[in-house]
């Protein structure tokens, strides 16, 4: 064999292992988006309540009645308002639970009696219909009995206390109308009835001290 040959050949044979080393070092086509973990997708913010911005929950007033000045009048008229808001959410809420037991027996049959269904489902929206009257009467009564002064103090303390946009959560962190026939527990605060009972309502006053929570 001539040495030129031999050269050509061992050139053919170089590009030839070359080429595979090269492709495997090219970078993929167009820029790597990062995949978006389970539990770390942005969530839509919930829509605004429509009365959120003239309704003050019951649990507000109480955490600053001395900065709003309350006078024993006011404290001793609201703390009867909470007990009797109380005493009826009570009520709806035993009769509810009873109703939503009621529901789920008939619906987890195979076959469902779609009349004896619909006619529970109307009892359960009823309570919750019934319950959010009660949170709504209770919350205009202490706005009424508030002075001018009193409330501009009220809407300054909101306004502070408001989280900062940009999150991806929006304004008010919660979620927004609920479905018919959710569990009670643990919802949405008083004094904000756009919000739905499949979050189930709260007991007036939130939790914060309960019907002596004024002192």
């Amino acid at each position: 064999m001539s040495q030129r040959w031999i050269l050509r050949v061992a050139v053919m044979i170089a590009f030839a292992c070359a080429v595979p080393v090269a492709m495997a070092q090219q970078p993929a086509e167009g820029p790597q988006q990062p995949q978006p973990r389970g539990g770390e997708r942005q969530k839509s913010p919930p829509p605004p309540d429509p009365l959120g911005d003239s309704i003050f929950p019951p649990d507000m007033i109480m955490q600053h009645q001395r900065e709003l000045a309350l006078t024993e009048d006011q404290k001793i008229f609201m703390r009867g308002e909470i007990q009797r808001a109380t005493m009826r959410f009570n009520e709806l809420q035993w009769q509810l639970q009873d109703q939503m037991e009621a529901l789920h027996e008939t619906v987890k049959t195979n076959t469902i009696n779609e009349q004896l269904a619909l006619s529970q489902l109307d009892k359960v929206l009823e309570s919750e219909r019934e319950i959010k009257r009660v949170h709504m009467e209770l919350a205009i009564r202490l706005k009424n009995k508030l002075t001018a002064d009193q409330l501009m103090r009220l809407q300054t303390i909101r306004q502070n206390n408001k989280p900062p946009r940009g999150d991806g959560m929006g304004p008010g962190g919660g979620p927004g109308p609920g479905r018919p026939g959710g569990p009670p527990g643990g919802g949405p605060r008083l004094g904000v009835p756009g919000q739905g009972p499949g979050q189930g309502p709260r007991p007036p006053g939130g939790g914060q001290g309960g019907p002596g929570g004024l002192r």
